[in-house]
This record gives C-alpha cells, structure tokens and sequence, in this order.
C-alpha cells in the first residue's frame, strides 16, 4: 500500500541543504540514518537504495521520499554516470503518514467541495512517484538551487522555495490520483491520451492527429479534454513544450534556436513569442535569471 507524507504549508518549510549529486565511477549510497527529511529526484542512471525493507529504483524523472529516524542505503552498485537532486528539509508544522485510503478520502473532499480546496493548508508527497510533468518540478529545484546559493541577506527565501517545490510535487500527485469512483472507462482512455501528449509533445502535434490516432470526434475530444483539464489541448501542448524549454535554459548552454528545434518548433521566432506570450519574459531573461547550481560528488 502506498504512503503519502501529509504536511501543513501555512508557514514553510524548513529549508536545511540541497544539491546536485553525480558520480564519474560506480557508486553505491552509504548507509545512514538522519533526523530530516530528504526528497530525491532522479536525473541520470539509476540509483539503487533502500529504506528500511523497501527497495526502489530511482529513474530519471522519479521522486523519492527519504524519511526521518528510518535507515536507508544503497543495496546495488549504480552505474557512472548516475545522478539526481537531492534536498534536506524539517516540516516544523504538523505532519502524519497516510495510507491510500486515507488518500483518497482526502482527493473526493477536493474535487466535491472547492471552498474546502482553496483553504486546504495541506500537501501530500507520496514515498516513491513518477510525476506526470518532472520538467516543472526540476525547474523550481534548479531555482532553488540558484537561491540557495545566492547568498541573500534574507535566507528564509530559500524555506519559501523549497516549499513551492513540495507545493509542486503534491498537486501532480493529488492531479493524477485515481481515486476508485473515478476509474471509468472513458477516465482512462483519457489518462491514455494525456500521457500519450505528454511522452510525444516535443513532436509536431496538432489536436487533429491526436483526435484520429485515438478515434475521437475533435469536438468532442477537445470538450472532454477541458471539461477534465480545465485548458485545451493546444495549450496543453504548449505548456509541455515550454516546460522543457525552461529546463533546457535552466540546465544546458544550448542556443535558443536548438533548443527551439528540440522541443519541435522549427520557427524560432515562433517560439520566442510563444514564450514570451507564457512566460512574460524571453527565453533570454529567463535563463539569465537563473544560473546558480551546487554540485556534489560524495
């Protein structure tokens, strides 16, 4: 059964530490036990740890949950090559473990009743996931990073960061949690379909070739998908894309124009007015906002 970490944000997150780990030979995790928190999110290879009994591998793209006083270790050699973020926190406010269950309780109180939703002071990090949109998630942790290693005058600002991104990581969960009265048919042809988009949205797409590759009226798909969704299709194409070009400007030195191309946009004007129409600024500002990285290889 699945664990989920359930916290009050009403005030944030306490902030200890973060970074970028990565090896150049074969490694295997040390065997620990520490008084914090510790989320982990696979960027390259596959890291092999356990906590306690449980044993999981951290893909590119996976979140782990590290919890405090339980002991965790590598149980098998990892590749070179392999690296992930890595962040320490305290949740200084209240905090409890729930089941599945009680998950799901908590999701069909959200969906049936929005006032309850807009005062929720809760997230919720599952132990181990695979987020539909880790592009998101790694750009706030490399926002984080580059706070974290600003050296500002205030540093509660790094606490607020932190807790945007487990902010992040909740609403994907709570997004993609399916709760048993939700698992319909036409619920998971939908759930096909999204993911579909979202393994395929650095291709070209277009709301028609998806409608047929699925057997769906256009119309009708384009309703469903924002009466489900809240936003059209093509928007959501362009948020995938943009998502990964704001983590290609966070995390590489490519050109606009590569990066352009990567995320299947020929016209690289195009894209920069798409991301300036998104974002507000230009890929250029964007990337100069945010440069600052700690890296780490013990």
């Amino acid at each position: 059964m699945k664990q989920f970490l359930k916290t009050n944000v009403n005030t944030p997150i306490e902030y200890i530490s973060s970074g970028l780990f990565v090896s150049s030979e074969p490694w295997t995790h040390t065997k620990r036990n520490i008084s914090s928190y510790e989320v982990i999110i696979g960027v390259k290879k596959t890291l092999y740890i356990m906590q306690e009994d449980v044993r999981y591998e951290v893909k590119p793209g996976d979140i782990l949950l590290l919890l405090p006083n339980h002991t965790h270790q590598g149980y098998k050699v990892c590749d070179p090559g392999v690296s992930f973020y890595w962040c320490h926190f305290y949740c200084s406010n209240y905090f409890a473990m729930i089941d599945d269950n009680t998950m799901e309780e908590e999701v069909l109180s959200f969906r049936s009743n929005p006032d309850y939703q807009r005062s929720n002071p809760h997230i919720f990090i599952p132990i181990y996931s695979v987020p539909s949109s880790i592009e998101r998630i790694n750009i706030l942790f490399n926002q984080l990073l580059d706070v974290a290693n600003a050296n500002y005058y205030n540093n509660r600002s790094v606490d607020y960061f932190v807790t945007s991104l487990l902010i992040e990581i909740s609403e994907q969960a709570l997004t993609n949690f399916q709760t048993t009265k939700e698992k319909t048919k036409a619920d998971k042809n939908l759930v096909k379909i999204v993911e579909w988009i979202r393994i395929h949205a650095m291709d070209t797409l277009s709301v028609t070739s998806i409608a047929e590759r699925f057997n769906y009226n256009q119309d009708y798909l384009s309703r469903v998908f924002k009466q489900k969704h809240g936003i059209n299709i093509q928007v959501y194409i362009h948020i995938l894309k943009l998502s990964k070009a704001k983590e290609l400007l966070t995390t590489t030195s490519l050109g606009i124009k590569e990066i352009a191309h990567l995320i299947g946009i020929s016209d690289e004007k195009y894209f920069m007015k798409l991301f300036k129409k998104y974002e507000k600024v230009t890929p250029t500002e964007f990337r100069k906002a945010y440069y600052r990285t700690h890296l780490n290889n013990q």
